[in-house]
């Protein structure tokens, strides 16, 4: 089994100083991808890419950070590039789509890009290292601010705050519906199997009861569901530090009637090594990413709560067409198959046409306050 046997033994001493002798399955997940020291995202490895584990739409060919670029530069152009805005990206990454944004910005809309203040927010060491060299040539243009230190900055005026595959990682409860109640997941060992298990004891506690009542009038008994609750927290946060401008939240999930719906009866939890996708969260602890789909009903309802109004919500697929992605598709009949412009093209249909980014991935774009 392919686990990190350092935080292996830090999760076993943490359940053993629980009196009940078990956490949450948000803790769990919590230890597992964002420990400082042996964390899934905090560790120095690969993730993305062909030598990681999973794949991101940044990462295929370059593409969707023009895409992105475009529609940063129309709504700033509505705003006016008179005066200075932001751009904050939470949860970067590599870097990647950031470099993305920044090339095309500078290359297509340099009166954009010179009113323009990056703003990354990241909380992996390892990944602020990573972005500080992919993107050395526009260091005048980034700050690496913590999430803290933005907040107490705010509030912040013509800033669009961009995440992409952020909130699907956040820690979630699990949760099992029995007698037409939530209960929680809990983590303990499992003496005779020798490793973790998850039990479902007792009643979740409020906060998930009030989230399951809102989103989950069709669950079924035995039905497993996870509940994010850090994701409408983040929003309802970052709202608050927002006297102007928009947040646009790109993520795999769906409307709470879908993602709750029988036939999600085992939940949406997926687990990523090595670009294997299984749903045992279990399986390689410290070693995998764990992610669940985004309820983007409760999001909408969300940044309703903080001041948001929803100016778009949309398939990604949607979104790339309405902002120009056919416009970068270009001739290639008498060209080498393997030139740039051919592999660009490859990209974009990959982008287009793969089930697994074209249509589960959504956008949503929520837009607050009067421009001064």
């Amino acid at each position: 089994m392919n686990a990190d046997r350092r935080l292996i033994q830090k999760l076993m001493e943490t359940i053993h100083n629980r009196p009940e002798r078990t956490i949450s399955f948000r803790e769990y997940m919590e230890i597992c991808l964002y420990d400082p020291e042996f964390g899934y995202y905090m560790k120095e490895k690969d993730r993305i890419g062909r030598d990681g584990d999973f794949y991101t739409s940044a990462s295929i060919g370059g593409v969707m950070g023009e895409v992105v670029a475009r529609y940063i530069a129309d709504t700033v152009k509505l705003w006016g590039v008179h005066k200075p805005c932001s751009l904050v990206e939470w949860g970067g990454g590599t870097g990647a789509l950031a470099l993305q944004i920044l090339d095309e910005l500078k290359r297509s809309f340099a009166d954009v890009f010179e009113s323009l203040a990056y703003i990354s927010i990241e909380v992996s060491p390892a990944h602020r290292a990573v972005q500080a060299d992919k993107l050395r040539e526009h260091t005048n243009r980034i700050r690496w601010m913590t999430s803290e230190q933005w907040l107490l900055q705010g509030s912040w005026e013509r800033v669009i705050v961009l995440s992409n595959e952020l909130l699907d990682a956040f820690p979630v409860h699990l949760v099992q519906m029995r007698g037409g109640r939530p209960y929680e997941g809990r983590v303990g060992w499992d003496d005779a199997a020798g490793w973790f298990a998850v039990s479902f004891p007792e009643e979740a506690e409020p906060a998930v009861r009030e989230y399951v009542e809102a989103w989950g009038a069709g669950l079924e008994e035995g039905q497993r569901l996870e509940v994010n609750l850090a994701a409408a927290g983040w929003l309802q946060t970052v709202g608050a530090a927002i006297q102007s401008g928009e947040v646009l939240t790109i993520d795999y999930g769906d409307r709470a009637e879908e993602l709750y719906a029988p036939h999600r009866f085992q939940g949406t939890l997926m687990c990523y090594e090595k670009h294997r996708a299984q749903s045992d969260p279990f399986q390689h602890p410290g070693n995998q990413d764990i992610t669940s789909h985004v309820n983007f009903s409760s999001l909408i309802r969300a940044g309703e709560a903080a001041g948001f109004e929803t100016k778009a919500y949309t398939t990604q697929k949607q979104f790339l067409v309405d902002n120009g992605i056919l416009q970068l598709l270009q001739d290639t009949l008498l060209s080498d198959p393997f030139s740039p412009a051919a592999r660009r093209n490859r990209a974009i249909r990959q982008l287009l046409l793969s089930d697994q980014m074209s249509e589960l991935f959504k956008v949503l774009i929520q837009k607050k306050g009067e421009l001064r």
